[in-house]
């Protein structure tokens, strides 16, 4: 079973305009912005989904549910839905999506988790997540917070962006492969994205324990700052994480910073 496969069949579950990112958009949510490439098909020499910056406001130990609205919730609906793949051109289930954003005034909840949240996908690969639309604050336009991360496998963070926003020529860390499939159904807005990891549906990689010639070794916890070297370069942590094989330092620039 190829991704292909799997985009044609979700593509055929869903109402017509709602196509899986990538793929053709609805007329609704066609902009200046509606030609630059997304999330790719599943073809030789793909390139996973790009990663971008955490910023400031990552908290982990979110809690695990698929919806960030709670009582009180204030702002227009959001739901997204989409797919995680590898580079095999097979979906991946069990992997991890943590979200994070800013609320409809575009402050983020630092004290406790007011739209955060994690979730694993589907033996399909699938996942769905019920927010609302994140609000602006200032330097930045519409934006969701991800990671993604596979079983043992590196951590892809990046950002979901909305076409058609006017921020979006001006925010400088905004890319059009990022944007979600978005459109608006009785005042809800319904998105979707497509997520590409760079890791395989193979085997998990035997431990190597110390990297040769290097301080890094699977199964250590490293604490945010921590330094290490791995094949002659060193390395700093960005994220306290307990290493596993495949989440060396040049592999995992979500984890470490080269020095």
């Amino acid at each position: 079973m190829t991704r292909k496969s799997v985009l044609r069949a979700a593509a055929l579950a869903l109402p017509a305009p709602f196509l899986v990112a990538g793929a053709a958009r609805a007329v609704g949510a066609r902009t200046a912005e509606s030609a630059p490439p997304l999330t790719p098909y599943c073809d030789d020499g793909d390139d996973p989904t790009p990663p971008q910056m955490e910023g400031p406001y990552f908290k982990p130990n979110s809690p695990r549910r698929s919806s960030l609205v709670e009582a009180g919730t204030v702002g227009t609906r959001l739901t997204v839905t989409g797919h995680v793949f590898g580079l095999d051109c097979r979906p991946l289930p069990d992997v991890l999506l943590d979200f994070w954003q800013a609320d409809a005034n575009g402050g983020y909840d630092n004290v406790g988790y007011r739209l955060r949240g994690h979730q694993y996908t589907d033996a399909s690969g699938a996942y769905r997540l019920s927010t609302i639309v994140p609000g602006l604050y200032p330097g930045r336009t519409r934006h969701i917070h991800v990671k993604a991360q596979a079983p043992n496998r590196p951590v892809l963070t990046t950002q979901l962006y909305f076409p058609g926003e006017p921020r979006n020529s001006t925010d400088t860390l905004f890319d059009p492969a990022l944007l979600m499939t978005v459109r608006t159904v009785n005042g809800v807005r319904e998105a979707s994205f497509d997520f590409v990891l760079n890791v395989t549906s193979g085997p998990t990689p035997t431990p190597t324990g110390t990297a040769p010639g290097g301080t890094w070794a699977a199964g250590t916890a490293y604490p945010v700052g921590a330094r290490v070297t791995y094949g002659g370069v060193g390395y700093r942590c960005r994220q306290a994480h307990t290493a596993q094989p495949g989440w060396e330092p040049p592999n995992a620039p979500a984890l470490w910073a080269r020095d």
